[in-house]
């Protein structure tokens, strides 16, 4: 009689013993984020935190994400160390738009074959922006699906909490005609456009992650790589002080598509292109993709990572503060009374 031995888990596709190592792996990362208000070990079925006792009537603020094909980036390169950072930074700021700081991030990973090594580097990203954002990494979960995504590949989400007191929300209510708008700088592409990103860098352009990225000093994979900017650190102070009126994060959509969600549906704005040199990047990519003007607008953020909207007498003092904290921001354009964007 011929023995037939059952199918096990690990068989199947699915490495449990190396999920439990790689659990255990990121507990110091996991508990390197803990604050005060975290009130859970990790492990546990759910994430417990308790709301900051300083705010009298907090409001909590949620989002949820992903880092799109820019994954993809990573996957070509082999570097692993930077998406994370991108997930949390974008979440951050996705919240600070309607003024709320964070309190704690979930993230999820999903991957085919689980590459330990390349498990802890995504989560040690996350871990990384969590401690610079101050928010505990409260929770999270690594799944093995070995049949739906290809081998060396994953995806990544996360989910943010924030606060902010109920008087002190952004959510257009203030803005006016006449109100000024300023602009900060992006890093780069940040997490968005990277579909028509990859196919003129390599298709078009035929370069490869360890060729010179052209007109840049770094190569592709530095250049597409350059992880998306936090701008809680230098807009929570001001903040603080009630003197920003909206905020507009510049994610898919450009200018265009973003800014009209935090003036509201009467007034509009005009953005002042000759205000910034786009960066060359930008350029290049429409260049040899040959994107007409609009496109590249409604593609990228085209070097705007953030958007301002304050009462004009208190717009120099802004951009100077915001200058001195190492961040090159300047009078973008204005706000107008009627809807609509324009670019002139």
């Amino acid at each position: 009689m011929t023995d037939v031995r059952g199918l096990s888990y690990r068989e199947a596709g699915v490495d449990l013993d190396a999920a439990d190592r790689t659990k255990e792996g990121l507990r110091d990362l996991v508990e390197s984020t803990r604050d005060a208000n975290t009130l859970s070990e990790m492990g546990l079925f759910g994430g417990l935190y308790a709301v900051p006792p300083e705010f009298a009537n907090p409001v909590l603020v949620s989002s949820a994400d992903g880092v799109g094909t820019k994954l993809k980036i990573a996957f070509r390169s082999g570097r692993h160390d930077t998406v994370g950072q991108d997930l949390v930074n974008h979440c951050v700021n996705d919240i600070l738009v309607q003024g709320a700081r964070p309190l704690f991030f979930l993230d999820y990973l999903a991957t085919g074959e689980l590459d330990e090594a390349v498990v802890k580097e995504v989560v040690g990203g996350v871990a990384v922006a969590c401690r610079e954002n101050g928010c505990a990494l409260l929770g999270g979960e690594t799944a093995q699906m070995p049949d739906f995504y290809r081998a060396n590949e994953y995806d990544l989400a996360g989910f943010i909490v924030g606060v902010v007191e109920r008087d002190r929300i952004l959510d257009g209510s203030g803005v006016m005609a006449g109100d000024t708008l300023i602009g900060m700088p992006s890093s780069g592409l940040h997490t968005n456009g990277y579909t028509l990103a990859r196919r003129i860098v390599f298709d078009v352009l035929g370069l490869d992650v360890d060729d010179v990225f052209p007109e840049q000093d770094g190569s592709v994979a530095d250049v597409l790589l350059t992880v998306h900017s936090s701008y809680l650190a230098l807009l929570g102070p001001l903040l603080g002080e009630g003197i920003i009126k909206g905020l507009a994060h510049i994610t898919g959509g450009g200018i265009p598509g973003n800014l009209p969600r935090t003036l509201g549906p009467a007034v509009g704005a005009t953005i002042d292109l000759d205000s910034w040199t786009v960066p060359e990047t930008f350029r290049l990519l429409a260049e040899a993709g040959r994107v007409e003007p609009d496109e590249m607008f409604r593609v990228f953020n085209m070097g705007i990572g953030m958007i301002a909207v304050v009462a004009p007498e208190f717009a120099d003092s802004i951009v100077d503060r915001l200058n001195a904290a190492g961040t090159a921001a300047w009078v973008l354009g204005s706000v107008r009374s009627e809807p609509g964007i324009s670019l002139v």
